[in-house]
């Protein structure tokens, strides 16, 4: 890979990486502190992490995109295909995050304003209380794999590759 690409592939994958952890680690938490709670209600909490977690989706797309950009363009310099395992866990991890930002919030979306909807039974909050607990386990773990996968693809990157043998010749000059 030619410095120039390595160093952009590593600073975005990076920037993916950074970003990843200061939301699940910082930000996540920080919205639902005891200290946020005593200011806001939960509803609007949850309503600010929505509006977090859809910027954040784009971001993530655009690190994904871009992660995907310069491997093809590395692809088309080297004239080799990159490696499988980098390859499958790049298109993994942007599958994940199309799934989560597509799908998964939308659902959580619906589910979290049925929970607090003024015209709700009972029943139906609860039901949608005990729905919305369940896509939210399966996103935090999304996320975590997400996390994992993104710090694997920025190890695969920055370990150096030995370049792949060329065939000798061996010629003999009298």
């Amino acid at each position: 890979m030619p410095q120039v690409l390595r160093v952009l592939s590593l600073g975005v994958v990076a920037l993916w990486l950074g970003a990843t952890v200061f939301l699940t680690v910082g930000v996540g938490p920080a919205l639902f502190s005891r200290e946020v709670l005593e200011l806001i209600p939960r509803y609007h909490a949850g309503r600010v992490a929505q509006a977090v977690l859809e910027v954040f989706f784009l971001f993530q797309l655009g690190c994904g995109a871009a992660a995907g950009l310069l491997l093809l363009a590395d692809w088309a310099y080297a004239a080799r295909p990159p490696r499988r395992f980098t390859l499958g866990l790049l298109i993994g991890l942007i599958g994940l995050v199309v799934m989560g930002g597509a799908w998964v919030q939308p659902k959580m979306r619906n589910l979290h304003a049925e929970m607090y909807a003024p015209d709700a039974t009972a029943d139906q909050k609860a039901t949608a209380a005990n729905q919305f607990g369940r896509w939210h386990g399966a996103s935090q773990v999304a996320n975590l794999v997400v996390l994992i996968g993104v710090g694997i693809y920025f190890f695969q990157l920055a370990w150096p590759v030995n370049p792949r043998p060329t065939a000798k010749f061996s010629r003999t000059y009298l």
